[in-house]
């Protein structure tokens, strides 16, 4: 009889485990290995996977106009005021002193941090971020998966 509760309880554990290992890995159970050395810049290349020529690409918006462009794909250009890690891993670029209160947010997560290379090192700089533009917390938001997404803007 008291094997039940046991097998109950263990098979909980189990569910709750591997619902946790799924969202930590945001599904990606096989991580793609880093492709840039530590020290080496995340600006190095200018196109997002699968894209034609830079001279085709829509032009980038200001951060403060990003909002329209919600549910499309597109480009968002503004100065990374700070690169802030979280004690998750996940990597945010903040546009704005006060985060909670921008109209554009980026965000890395821990699952794809170690294909970029530091950083640290856009902080203060004018950058396009190119992908899918999604709503998140009432502001508009894109996921960088990629350290191709990422391009030092004129």
């Amino acid at each position: 009889m008291k094997r039940r509760p046991i097998l109950v309880v263990t098979g909980l554990l189990l569910a709750v485990y591997g619902l946790g290992v799924w969202t930590g890995s945001r599904g990606n159970i096989f991580p793609r290995r880093p492709t840039h050395a530590e020290n080496s810049s995340p600006l190095q290349t200018a196109r997002v996977p699968g894209a034609s020529p830079a001279s085709s690409l829509p032009p980038c918006v200001d951060i403060r106009n990003a909002a329209p462009l919600v549910g499309q794909s597109g480009c968002v250009a503004g100065r990374v005021l700070r690169v802030y890690s979280a004690r998750t891993g996940n990597t945010f670029l903040d546009f704005c002193p006060d985060y909670r209160a921008c109209p554009f947010t980026s965000v890395i997560f821990a699952a794809d941090k170690g294909q970029f290379g530091n950083l640290e090192s856009l902080q203060g700089k004018r950058v396009e971020i190119r992908g899918d533009i999604i709503a998140y917390q009432g502001h508009a938001e894109i996921i960088i998966k990629d350290p191709r997404q990422v391009r030092s803007a004129p």
